[in-house]
């Protein structure tokens, strides 16, 4: 059994130590919002925050979480009210939304290092790969939720 700390709530999985965190998540604790993409970590639709951090969770293996705080979609806001979410709400960013939350994840990683980037750091950050090519507006909700709030 593996312990671990899930947007503030201890969970329990009975996986073995080299499963992949996406499934954990996904699978065994039924949380949905980090999605599959490409199983490499090219594409960041399974994008997580490992203590603050960005990760691919598609190849993480589980045992590298323990004892570390994990934050997923669901956990960044109970309610989507988080500056990132509303910032896309009023870009209309998602188009598919298959690689949102972890476009959303990797944004908030990005704003809480540093809460005003420029395109270029934007554009740098951010290496998800959205496949309906929404980059711009992605780009001006990182802006609007860095210029409104945080």
């Amino acid at each position: 059994m593996i312990t671990l700390m899930i947007n503030g709530k201890e969970q329990k999985a009975d996986v073995t130590p080299d499963t992949p965190l996406l499934w954990v998540l996904r699978d065994t604790l039924g949380m949905t919002g980090t999605k599959f993409g490409c199983g490499m970590a090219q594409c960041g639709a399974c994008t997580v925050h490992l203590d603050g951090e960005a990760m691919r969770s598609c190849i993480l293996p589980v045992i590298a979480a323990v004892g570390k705080k994990i934050t997923t979609i669901e956990g960044l806001s109970p309610d989507r009210n988080h500056p990132l979410q509303q910032a896309w709400i009023e870009e209309d960013v998602p188009q598919c939304g298959y690689c949102q939350s972890g476009m959303i994840m990797s944004a908030a990683a990005l704003l809480d290092k540093n809460p005003n980037p420029s395109d270029a750091e934007i554009n740098q950050t951010m290496t998800n790969i959205c496949r309906c090519g929404t980059y711009s507006g992605i780009r001006k909700a990182i802006q609007r939720a860095a210029n409104n709030t945080l």
